[in-house]
């Protein structure tokens, strides 16, 4: 429908969100082995996760997640021309409400703010896969 890449931009967007948290990730797990908390021979095989690089670890995880069904279906729906300002929209949705998910899950932590965006990301991509097939349907 559109003849233009602007499906992709949310994807770059959600990308540069997993660079972030594995830099946090890195960043706290040598905070934690510097100040003596950790012994750096726990991550030769990652077995536990110190307390102070857990949260961060758990939201990287979940990108890779849900996240999967968004990316498979922007391409899917690029692919298939199916694109527009709405699927747009959707994706937009999709990655801010990863965005700020992930900033409540490595800070506060907090399941009551954490649920309702995760929600949000997962209607949306919902949403985006209901529009795919229905164009694939009446195509």
């Amino acid at each position: 429908m559109t003849d233009t890449t602007a499906m992709f931009w949310p994807m770059i967007a959600h990308a540069f969100l997993v660079f972030i948290l594995y830099y946090m990730l890195s960043k706290r797990r040598m905070a934690a082995v510097v100040s003596g908390d950790v012994d750096p021979r726990q991550f030769k095989e990652n077995l536990a996760e110190p307390a102070e690089s857990l949260l961060v670890h758990n939201n990287l995880k979940n990108q890779f997640e849900l996240p999967m069904l968004f990316h498979a279906g922007v391409v899917a729906i690029f692919i298939c021309n199916a694109d527009n300002i709405i699927t747009i929209g959707l994706a937009w949705i999709f990655v801010i409400s990863r965005y700020v998910h992930s900033y409540v899950h490595v800070t506060s932590n907090r399941l009551l703010l954490r649920r309702p965006l995760f929600m949000v990301g997962f209607l949306a991509t919902v949403l985006m896969w209901g529009w795919l097939a229905i164009w694939l349907a009446t195509s």
